[in-house]
């Protein structure tokens, strides 16, 4: 029989068996640690795609409601999958906290919350668009790792109940915890050291020279090409700074050994082409500006490079495109699709699938080994990288990645212009002011640019030499601010004699209208 002396000892032996909350949370954190890196590790020698936290972001990015898309890329522009996966990974700390937590006396609470994660992950694989059953392990993996990590931890890190005389393991659990830590470091990076070294940057730097059918490259920019000297952007932008708005977590890497395009649907002959076999071909080089539709009213995501490529009207031309079909239907080896119209592919502009860009084969994050880019559409219609398959088909048959999700099914750039400087955070000497700029209206051209301030007069701005319709053109000007607040605005016409609208849209369904206004101050 129990008497009134046993309960305090009962409740001391009690107190001890229950795991430290800090311990605890340390040991929720680590078990998903190596929950997560063994995932990559094995996504990394059996399908990159398939790493579970890229997955979950992959799934996330495709489940996410349009709006709250365009509102991440506004806020943080090319920055948006790096605040996805740190938001992610605070989430999932924040997860294994309470879950640690939860088992200071009982593993279960724990168990059952990396099972859950590693279900997540397997759904997340299974929903992928290039899913194969070899996308099942890393998620497998994951939670065999994570959940024998938190057992194990949990088991040396539970004091002992044998009585108020027992000491706590406290080398062992130093040890186990380090052991832990190392295994989650170790596993993780190795498996994004093995992802990045999947052979596609190894293989562009083997590519070598890349050369089009005129010879030696053309000499770009031409002199007075931009007026950098006041402010814009310099006409070629550098690879390095070059825009990426795309839906890959983790860029593809695929080899120029392992390429294969294929050309099919409605067409008289199917094709099937090599990387060399591309090369091999008769190449065009030309300058482009890309744009995306998600650019707000004096956004910088648009960018201006030197591309060599293969014309997509030679290879159509071989193929034999049937009557009837208006749609190039574009897949990415990830899976991400475009629709493209047939005739911008064969109206004459230099359209192609490109293998250079400023005089070097294409950057991996920027598509290698070959991307499309069409002048004169928004990149979402027109700049599948990474293809890996072009379907001849129609827009009644296929609606592809983006126009699923409200955006426009054609999308031709529409004209717009940029003040670049003076900028609306920094204050200029009152006085004589430089205003200087981009516009851009690809494959129709600038041919005006207008300034004006306070809602004065509009005022013909200088351009800088005309390059090409398909690129963007630089202007400036000076205007008399005198001290205080000031507003700025610009607008352009293109070569058909079309100004830009004034009234302001959204991006969505296909890109913004309205004048770029630039609130200063002049002192």
């Amino acid at each position: 029989m129990s008497t009134d002396s046993d309960r305090p000892s009962r409740t001391v032996v009690s107190d001890r068996a229950a795991i430290p909350t800090p311990l605890a949370a340390a040991i929720g954190v680590l078990a998903v640690g190596v929950a997560l890196g063994f995932g990559d590790l094995v996504a990394a020698l059996a399908a990159p795609p398939s790493s579970p936290f890229l997955a979950v972001g992959d799934q996330f990015i495709r489940l996410t409601p349009e709006p709250l898309k365009q509102f991440a890329i506004s806020a943080f522009g090319t920055y948006d999958k790096q605040v996805l996966l740190g938001s992610m990974a605070v989430v999932i700390v924040l997860v294994a906290v309470i879950g640690g937590v939860l088992s200071r006396r009982s593993p279960l609470p724990g168990i059952v919350l990396v099972v859950v994660l590693g279900l997540v992950g397997a759904s997340s694989t299974l929903a992928s668009p290039t899913f194969t059953a070899a996308y099942l392990l890393p998620p497998l993996a994951a939670l065999l790792g994570g959940v024998a990590t938190f057992v194990g931890l949990h088991r040396l890190a539970r004091p002992s109940s044998d009585g108020p005389g027992a000491r706590d393991p406290r080398r062992r659990v130093a040890l186990g915890l380090g052991a832990a830590l190392v295994g989650a470091g170790v596993t993780g990076v190795l498996g994004r050291v093995l992802a990045a070294a999947g052979g596609a940057e190894a293989s562009r730097s083997a590519v070598g020279p890349l050369r089009s059918s005129a010879g030696q490259p053309a000499t770009f920019p031409p002199p007075g090409a931009d007026f950098a000297a006041s402010g814009t952007p310099t006409w070629i932008t550098p690879n390095a700074d070059f825009y990426r708005i795309d839906t890959a977590l983790q860029v593809p890497q695929v080899s120029a050994s392992d390429y294969r395009l294929r050309i099919h649907g409605m067409v008289d002959r199917e094709l099937t082409l090599d990387y060399e076999q591309l090369r091999d071909r008769a190449l065009i080089e030309a300058p482009i500006t890309m744009a995306c539709v998600s650019n707000d009213i004096g956004g910088d995501l648009i960018s201006n490079a030197v591309f060599l490529g293969v014309p997509l009207r030679d290879l159509l031309a071989e193929a034999g495109v049937r009557p009837g079909a208006d749609q190039i239907a574009s897949t990415s080896v990830d899976g991400f699709t475009t629709g493209t119209p047939v005739a911008a592919c064969t109206d004459g502009r230099n359209a192609m699938l490109a293998l250079g860009m400023n005089g070097q084969p294409l950057p991996v994050e920027h598509g290698f080994p070959v991307r499309m880019v069409v002048p004169g559409l928004y990149g979402f219609v027109s700049g599948c990288k990474w293809i890996t398959d072009i379907e001849l088909t129609t827009f009644d048959s296929f609606t592809s990645y983006w126009e699923q999700r409200g955006w426009a099914e054609q999308a031709p750039v529409k004209t717009q212009s940029r003040i670049d400087v003076p900028r609306a955070d920094v204050p200029v000497p009152a006085g004589r002011v430089t205003v200087a700029g981009t516009a851009w209206a690809q494959h129709r051209g600038i041919s005006r640019v207008e300034v004006r301030a306070d809602s004065g007069p509009w005022q013909n701005a200088d351009l800088a030499t005309d390059v090409s319709i398909d690129t963007w053109r630089m202007w400036r000007t000076a205007l008399d601010l005198t001290p205080g607040p000031h507003t700025l605005q610009v607008r352009a016409t293109d070569a058909t004699g079309a100004t830009q609208p004034e009234p302001v849209s959204l991006t969505i369904p296909d890109g913004a209208t309205g004048w770029h206004t630039v609130n200063g101050m002049a002192r």
